[in-house]
């Protein structure tokens, strides 16, 4: 029986959460960060403009659970302006987003303002700073994942997203990885 192999990345911004890119655009993939063995699929993808915590896995089963509502995602959001309590209990309560052209009313979800911003290397590609309007950092925590789910949650309350990081899937955390890192992992415990 062949032994499955599992590891965890530090997706940098600008990288899609695949392999192979079948679109005309050029776009960086995960490949360019290290070679992975044949079978590799990402689990539970971040679009180019997210960043953080990506799993990869060469078992399907796994990659499936981690998927699934068992198994809950925390993002630290930046956002264009000072979201307020109103705000973030509307995001805890589940908002309406689009989502395969209907309607959606996301599932409740845990949802709290960061009092300081959290210390994450810079970006490569600059987020506007303070002298073009406020800031403000949330964490959310999620057990489903629509399509762009939590930059269109964030839309909904008035508070769009300028950098979108996840920080945990399950119980395991992004800590100090750095941009780009990757670990490959022996035990893959999720819960």
């Amino acid at each position: 029986m062949e032994k499955h192999r599992h590891f965890i990345i530090h997706k940098p911004f600008g990288f899609i959460s695949q392999f192979v890119n079948n679109k005309t655009r050029k776009k960086r993939l995960l490949g360019e960060l290290h070679q992975f063995p044949e079978g590799t699929m990402a689990v539970g993808r971040l679009d180019a403009k997210s960043e953080g915590l990506l799993f990869l896995t060469t078992d399907g089963k796994l990659s499936d659970t981690i998927c699934s509502s068992k198994v809950s995602k925390e993002y630290y959001v930046q956002l264009n302006g000072e979201i307020t309590t109103e705000a973030v209990a509307e995001l805890e309560s589940g908002v309406e987003i689009g989502f395969e052209g209907k309607r959606y009313v996301t599932k409740p979800c845990s949802a709290k303002i960061l009092l300081e911003a959290p210390e994450f290397s810079e970006r490569s590609k600059k987020i506007r700073d303070d002298r073009h309007g406020k800031t403000s950092w949330v964490s959310i925590t999620i057990n489903e994942g629509k399509f762009r789910q939590v930059r269109k949650m964030t839309a909904a309350v008035g508070f769009p997203t300028l950098r979108l990081v996840r920080v945990r899937v399950g119980n395991v955390q992004l800590e100090n990885m750095e941009i780009g890192a990757v670990e490959e992992v022996t035990e893959f415990k999720v819960f």
